[in-house]
């Protein structure tokens, strides 16, 4: 029996998806827990596994196509069931299940039908979205010369007019075969567009200003623009800046990654020790040190962590991610190390599940492999604070009554005023400088 497939939550936070790629093509046998197709949603690429057996039958949302939670995106059943009720086919007692399903302008699920069972069992007559109309299970014909009702008025609903607008069709010549001649989606199939007018020519005159470049918002790029401007506009931020000898700390890197590289077997490569590795462990000590900085805002009280859970910014084309590092202060150095190259490696990769960007307790931000100073980051809520990090930078400095070659660190704190009081982030970093000039305690900490 053919059942439609709808778009499931994906991740907790998800209202819609854009479908990425599809994993199966119609006709293709689907087992359980097969992998239809990957889907991005506001956190990142998620895959969408098979709960049912059999064939997919018609595939109804092509790839790019962003779809609402409990959206039709696809059909299956047995091997050749007709299922022209399900994908807009003729007749019409279908069309009118179909006319009853179009989505209305405020992007309203399909209706149930009434009453009675479609030709193909219990499973309700679901219209296709606009994207995969073109492709219908029985292609209608083209249509015969329009039949307006009285007075010209086209009989169509707000979606077609929307979907006939979008495809450049003119719907007053247009035959409609749902109820009372009026024009469902379906109607549309096979016709093409006005012809459009001639292209504008690529230079501009005087005076005039380019045409910009469309960039169409992902996912991630519309989450990253709520989330921000709601933590800047809800957030009361302040920034505390610090400067720290970098010098024993890129002697103690350079150390580390000497004695991995002599232990290291023939062919084997050896690992290495990020300056961001360090300063990760070193974050977690100095927050175990000063727990008022692993602390959240509440409505009824401030939530102070019994865990290290450090969010650490990764790049990505499409924006940033922030892959969260469990129980840091429990971890050493070079685990940490291997986990944050594995989390970074499958972020950029859009592999990283929901539950590992969530629910961290602090942030770093680090911006220094694009050779900046210093800046200030954006908290990421709920956390109280994040930690900017700038480049590590060689510059004059002063020791005893020489000047000599040194190596600076800049770093600034963004913290929640509701949460972190300037005395305490300025405590939290005089322990973090402590650390970073002592490097040794990073390692037995």
């Amino acid at each position: 029996m053919a059942k439609v497939l709808e778009l499931p939550k994906l991740s907790p936070t998800m209202e819609e998806g854009q479908i990425s790629a599809w994993h199966k093509k119609e006709g293709d046998a689907i087992d359980i827990d097969d992998l239809l197709a990957e889907v991005e949603t506001d956190k990142a690429t998620m895959e969408y596994k098979s709960f049912d057996r059999g064939t997919l039958l018609k595939i109804l949302v092509p790839p790019g196509s962003v779809v609402q939670l409990g959206q039709p995106v696809a059909i299956i059943g047995a091997p050749g069931e007709d299922i022209s009720a399900l994908a807009g086919g003729s007749g019409g007692a279908a069309a009118q299940k179909q006319s009853a399903a179009e989505p209305q302008p405020k992007g309203d699920r399909p209706a149930q039908p009434a009453g009675g069972a479609a030709s193909s069992g219990d499973v309700p007559a679901t219209s296709a979205p606009p994207a995969a109309r073109g492709d219908a299970v029985s292609p209608p014909t083209q249509p015969a010369a329009p039949q307006p009702s009285s007075g010209g008025r086209v009989k169509a609903s707000p979606y077609v007019r929307k979907l006939g607008r979008e495809r450049g069709l003119d719907l007053s010549g247009v035959a409609g075969t749902g109820p009372g001649g009026r024009i469902v989606a379906r109607d549309l199939d096979g016709l093409q567009p006005a012809p459009a007018a001639a292209a504008a020519p690529a230079a501009t005159a005087p005076g005039e200003l380019a045409a910009p470049e469309v960039r169409p918002l992902s996912m991630m790029r519309k989450a990253i623009a709520r989330r921000l401007t709601e933590s800047k506009q809800t957030v009361p931020h302040f920034y505390l800046s610090i400067d720290v000898d970098a010098d024993p700390l890129n002697a103690l890197r350079e150390q580390i990654n000497a004695d991995l590289a002599a232990t290291a077997g023939e062919g084997e490569k050896p690992a290495k020790v990020s300056f961001n590795d360090l300063l990760v462990k070193a974050c977690a000590i100095a927050l175990v040190r000063v727990p008022e900085c692993n602390a959240q805002f509440t409505a009824d009280a401030i939530l102070v962590h019994r865990r290290v859970d450090i969010s650490v910014a990764v790049a990505v084309p499409e924006g940033l991610v922030t892959p969260v590092v469990r129980n840091v202060d429990r971890k050493q150095v070079l685990d940490i190390a291997a986990e944050v190259r594995e989390l970074a490696g499958r972020a950029k990769a859009k592999k990283l599940r929901p539950e590992e960007m969530a629910n961290g307790t602090f942030s770093i931000s680090n911006l220094g492999m694009y050779g900046i100073d210093n800046f200030g980051a954006v908290i990421n809520p709920p956390e109280g604070a994040i930690l900017a990090v700038g480049q590590v930078r060689r510059e004059p400095v002063v020791r005893g009554e020489q000047i000599v070659p040194g190596r600076r660190l800049s770093m600034t704190l963004s913290c929640d005023h509701r949460v972190v009081d300037g005395a305490v982030g300025a405590t939290f970093l005089k322990v973090l400088r402590q650390l970073l000039e002592h490097p040794t305690q990073i390692l037995i900490g």
